[in-house]
C-alpha cells in the first residue's frame, strides 16, 4: 500500500479513458500494467429527430464524472489525492460525425456509428474507392450530408471522431490515433496516412458543389501509436478536474476508437491474432497477413492502432436485447416482491442458457434495436419466434437471446471463413464475457475457433488505452506495439481459453438457419408492426 501511494502521489501513475456506448470509464495503471483505481459515470445515447446522438456537453459532464469517481477510490483506497501523472490517453466509440466550423461550434448533433442513414453514400463511395466503405464511417456521413443537400457542409473546418474531439478539448491538437483514423477515411498502410487517390477521387466527385474546402484539410491528423499527441492543456486539466487538483502538462497518447483499445487490451495486434468485443455492439477483429481476395461491403477495413491492415466484422446490435429482458425480469421480481439483483438475473440467464438444446429448441431471437448492415436493414425491429410446443422453455429462450447476440457476427465471418483467413489466437472482451462461459462458448461457436478471456476483460478499453498511454513513455527504441503487449504485458497475465465445442457448433449453425429464415419476418414486422406502433 505504501508503495502504491508513494507511485501514485510522485506521478507515475497512467490514466486511461473510454466514452463506451453506456459507461465512461477512466482506469488508473502502475508500471506492471495493473489497475490501481477505476471509475465510471453511465450514460445512454438518445434518438432525437430519428438520429442515434450524445450531447457532448453530457460527454465533458461524464468525463469529469468518471475521473471524479476514480479520484475518490484512489483517495480512499491509497490516502492521496491524484494530482500528477505519468501519461494519459483517450478512447471513445469508433465512426460518426463530429463536424465543426471556423470559430469551433459543432454544426450538428453528433451522428453516433448506430446511425444507418447513410447507404446512398455508403455506396456510391464504395465503388468510387474500389474500397468498402460502411454506413458508420466519417466519410459515408459527409457524402450523405453532402448529397441530402445539407446547408451545413460548406461551413465545414473540421471532422473528427468522439475520441478525437475529446482530445482536442484536453490538448488544442487536432490529432487521432491512426486505428481511430481508419474509421473516419481509408488508410494507405504504406504511408501511413489518409489514401491519397481516394481523397482525389473524393475531390473529383463533390467538384460540382465548389465546396471552400478539401476534405483532408477537414480531418485530423493521422498518428501512430507511440507518436507524442500533445500536452494537458490548463484548461483541458479543469475540463478532467473541475475540483483543480490535476497539474497540467501530461503527455497524451494518439486518441483511439473502441476498436483499437479492444485489440490492445486482448493483446490482438500480430498478424493472425484477432480479438472479439461485445457490449451494445460486436465485432470482430482480425489482422491480416495478406490483403482479402476482393472488396467486400460486409467488412470494414481498418488499422491496428500501429498501422497493420485489420478485416474487421461490425455488428450494430448485441448485448441490447439481453439488457432489455433482465429489465424486464427485474419488473417482474419486483411486481412478485422478490429480492433480485440484476447481476443474479444476469447469472441465471448465462446458465440456463448452457442446458438449453444445442439450436435453442427452434426459439430465435432477433435482438435489432437499431439497423444492421451485414444482413442489410436500414432499422431495426426487435423480435422473439418461438414454436408452439413445449420446447419454449426458459433454457431454450435464454439460450435463444445469447445465440442471438453472435448470429449476425457469425454471419459475416462466413466470409473471412471463405477467404480462408487464418485465426490463430482470438481474445475476447466486454460485458458479454463478463457471467460465467456461456458468452465466451458462444463466440468460439460463432468464429469456429478458440477464444481466450483475461482477468482484465472487464476493464475493456479503458484499460487499452491505459496500455497505449504506457507504451508512448515506456518503449525502448525500435520496440514494436506488439513486442511491448507480448512482453511487457500479456506475458505475465492469466487467461482462460475455450475451443469450440462440437455439440454448440451444430447447434449454432442450426441457430442460424431459423435465424436467417427470422430475418424475412423482422422485414415484414418493420413495414406492418413497427409502423402501426408508432402511428
Amino acid at each position: 500500500m505504501n508503495e502504491h501511494r508513494e507511485f501514485i502521489s510522485s506521478g507515475q501513475a497512467i490514466l486511461g479513458i473510454e466514452l463506451g456506448s453506456t459507461r465512461i470509464k477512466a482506469v488508473l495503471i502502475d508500471d506492471k500494467h495493473s489497475v490501481l483505481a477505476s471509475g465510471a459515470f453511465d450514460w445512454e445515447n438518445q434518438q432525437v429527430d430519428g438520429v442515434w446522438t450524445y450531447s457532448m456537453d453530457l460527454a465533458w459532464e461524464g468525463l469529469a464524472g468518471a475521473y471524479l469517481d476514480l479520484k475518490r477510490q484512489v483517495k480512499a483506497r491509497y490516502g492521496v489525492t491524484l494530482t500528477r501523472l505519468k501519461a494519459l490517453g483517450v478512447s471513445a466509440m469508433m465512426h460518426g460525425y463530429l463536424a465543426f466550423d471556423g470559430q469551433d461550434r459543432l454544426l450538428v448533433p453528433f451522428r453516433t456509428w448506430r446511425n444507418t442513414m447513410t447507404l446512398e453514400a455508403a455506396q456510391k463511395l464504395t465503388d468510387a474507392f474500389a474500397f468498402s466503405i460502411p454506413q458508420r464511417w466519417s466519410v459515408a456521413h459527409i457524402y450523405q450530408a453532402i448529397l441530402s443537400g445539407e446547408r451545413h457542409v460548406g461551413n465545414i473546418r473540421f471532422l473528427t471522431t468522439l475520441a478525437g474531439y475529446i482530445h482536442w478539448g484536453l490538448t488544442g491538437e487536432k490529432v487521432l490515433g491512426i486505428g481511430d483514423a481508419s474509421g473516419m477515411f481509408p488508410i494507405d498502410p504504406d504511408t501511413p496516412d489518409y489514401d491519397r487517390e481516394k481523397l482525389a477521387a473524393f475531390s473529383r466527385l463533390t467538384k460540382e458543389y465548389g465546396f471552400p474546402w478539401e476534405l483532408r484539410d477537414l480531418l485530423p491528423r493521422v498518428l501512430p501509436a507511440g507518436q507524442d499527441a500533445g500536452r494537458l492543456t490548463a484548461e483541458g486539466a479543469k475540463r478532467l478536474d473541475p475540483q483543480g487538483d490535476l497539474a497540467p502538462g501530461t503527455p497524451l497518447c494518439p486518441p483511439e476508437g473502441d476498436a483499437g483499445t479492444g485489440m490492445t487490451a486482448t493483446g490482438a495486434v500480430a498478424a493472425g491474432t484477432g480479438n472479439v468485443s461485445a457490449g451494445t455492439s460486436i465485432f470482430a477483429m482480425v489482422v491480416l497477413e495478406k490483403a482479402l481476395s476482393r472488396v467486400y461491403p460486409e467488412i470494414d477495413m481498418v488499422t491496428t492502432p500501429a498501422g497493420n491492415p485489420v478485416a474487421m466484422v461490425h455488428c450494430n446490435n448485441c448485448t441490447t436485447d439481453l439488457n432489455a429482458w433482465v429489465d424486464l425480469f427485474a419488473q417482474f421480481g419486483e411486481e412478485a416482491g422478490l429480492t433480485l439483483t440484476r447481476n443474479q438475473i444476469y447469472e441465471a440467464f448465462f446458465s440456463a442458457a448452457l442446458k438449453g438444446l444445442p439450436d435453442a429448441g427452434g426459439l430465435s431471437a432477433i435482438g435489432y434495436h437499431s439497423g444492421e448492415h451485414i444482413t442489410n436493414f436500414e432499422e431495426g425491429q426487435p423480435l422473439l419466434l418461438y414454436p408452439a410446443d413445449d420446447q419454449f422453455t426458459f433454457q431454450n429462450f435464454a439460450r435463444a437471446v445469447l445465440l442471438s447476440t453472435v448470429a449476425t457476427l457469425s454471419i459475416g465471418m462466413e466470409i473471412l471463413r471463405k477467404e480462408k483467413v487464418a485465426l490463430t489466437r482470438v481474445l475476447g472482451h466486454g460485458g458479454l464475457y463478463k457471467t460465467g462461459d456461456a458468452g465466451q462458448r458462444f463466440t468460439a461457436a460463432a468464429l469456429d475457433a478458440p477464444v481466450s478471456v483475461l482477468a482484465t476483460a472487464g476493464e475493456g478499453g479503458a484499460w487499452g488505452i491505459a496500455l497505449l498511454a504506457a507504451y508512448l513513455t515506456r518503449k525502448q527504441p525500435g520496440e514494436t506495439l506488439a513486442g511491448y503487449l507480448d512482453q511487457r504485458v500479456f506475458k505475465a497475465l492469466q487467461s482462460k481459453t475455450l475451443a469450440p465445442d462440437p455439440k454448440d457448433l451444430k447447434g449454432l449453425a442450426g441457430y442460424i438457419q431459423a435465424f436467417k429464415k427470422g430475418l424475412g419476418v423482422e422485414r415484414a414486422a418493420l413495414i406492418h408492426y413497427k409502423g402501426a406502433h408508432h402511428a
